[in-house]
């Protein structure tokens, strides 16, 4: 142990501030309320504080910053989707996110390794050249590649996946594509809206929310009622229980989603690898870990639990691709909840309930969304119209039937 931690570990007088403050109490009143103390409620207060001048924020989180869908994903970052609304939302993140530790000052682990999504077969491979060119014509960075760049990249890779399963013909390779540590980008962005002025709360649950005249009058708490004139709900896998206080109906159905991580070892997977045939995903962390995951649970679950048919299963998948993983161990295990849209894109923006905001429908793709989240969901409650950016993933899309498709570049929850 380093002596400067074990000086640190043993001090009465801490040097170190803490991350963000832990009010002792809530206001009356405040401007917003967001709900959720995820990454993308968090980063929607500082976004609110820093670009708006809007500092009168509540967050209310009902566990601890990170509880939900933040701390329970794999924290790939990528933005070669499909559809040009996606693709362009996605590489606005990935813009924020390589700016994200200077701005925040604070170290995310945030690492550029190339994500390459496999083709199993020759349909496969024509979804992946459809994604290239849609994403070269974005001025994303994207090709489609053969099985001698794969093997030449990533050496350890089956490609005839142990004659298992159908061999690798190709895959779409995405250069930008990086990992970060998602606990620091929570982190990290409490902190900066801590420094705003936004206040914190943990341990707070919301009970109701009190609709006046078709607007939003306040939040019910386990703490008291708040008055506030603007909620933003950025809650995930819970986001049915909170819309039912508003009387709001969705078309989102929740489904657990699994991962799990290997014990470490010295790093050798440099890059991100997606199969959508064998629905996993694998990259290294900064830590040396695996970390892997499967396709959704195909049934509707509000738990956060893991199986061992998830584990059986993924392992197996695991091996077809790197048979040298054989006698790896697996550390541990976890579940966390993705709530899916019948078009795979998010929803965002202002809804029919002055003053309600939503932001949910992230189903397995949050993460990489986060900083572009927060800033055009600040942007939306502030101007009280949404950003140009999320203009396509307003909840009102369903009921023009005016669907944006993204199925193609998010079936696997990656």
């Amino acid at each position: 142990m380093p002596f400067r931690l074990l000086k640190f570990g043993l001090s009465r007088n801490y040097p170190e501030p803490r991350m963000f403050r832990s009010p002792e109490r809530l206001r009356d009143s405040y401007d917003v309320v967001i709900i959720g103390g995820g990454a993308h409620g968090l980063a929607a207060a500082y976004y609110l504080a820093t670009e708006h001048g809007i500092r009168d924020v509540a967050v209310l989180e009902r566990r601890y910053i990170g509880h939900g869908g933040t701390g329970r994903n794999t924290a790939i970052i990528r933005s070669n989707y499909l559809t040009e609304e996606g693709a362009r939302f996605y590489e606005f993140s990935v813009d924020l996110y390589r700016d994200l530790a200077r701005r925040l000052d604070y170290n995310l682990f945030y690492s550029q390794r190339g994500h390459f999504t496999l083709a199993h077969s020759a349909a496969a491979l024509r979804t992946q050249r459809w994604r290239a060119a849609v994403n070269r014509h974005l001025g994303i960075d994207s090709e489609v590649v053969g099985r001698e760049f794969i093997a030449r990249t990533i050496p350890e890779i089956d490609l005839d996946c142990g004659g298992h399963q159908p061999p690798i013909e190709g895959a779409l390779y995405h250069p930008p594509g990086a990992i970060a540590r998602h606990d620091a980008v929570a982190w990290a962005y409490a902190r900066g809206a801590d420094r705003a002025g936004a206040e914190i709360h943990q341990q707070t649950a919301v009970t109701g929310i009190e609709v006046a005249g078709g607007k939003v009058a306040g939040v019910h708490t386990d703490r008291g009622f708040i008055a506030t004139g603007k909620v933003l709900s950025a809650v995930a896998g819970w986001t049915p229980q909170v819309t039912r206080m508003v009387g709001l109906r969705t078309p989102l159905v929740v489904h657990p989603l699994q991962a799990l991580v290997t014990e470490p070892f010295k790093p050798w997977l440099d890059a991100i690898v997606v199969s959508a045939s064998l629905h996993t995903y694998i990259s290294q962390s900064a830590r040396g870990e695996l970390v892997a995951g499967a396709s959704l649970d195909p049934y509707e679950l509000t738990a956060m639990r893991s199986t061992l048919e998830f584990a059986e299963g993924l392992a197996g998948h695991m091996l077809d691709l790197f048979p040298c993983l054989a006698d790896v161990r697996v550390l541990r295990q976890w579940g966390g909840l993705a709530d899916m849209t019948p078009d795979f894109s998010p929803i965002m923006g202002t809804t029919h309930v002055g003053g309600f905001y939503l932001d949910a429908g992230w189903g397995t793709w949050g993460f990489k969304a986060s900083p572009a989240s927060g800033y055009t969901m600040a942007h939306t409650v502030a101007k009280e119209t949404d950003h140009p950016l999320i203009e396509a993933f307003n909840l009102s899309r369903f009921h023009r039937f005016d669907l944006v498709g993204e199925k193609g570049a998010a079936s696997v929850g990656h």
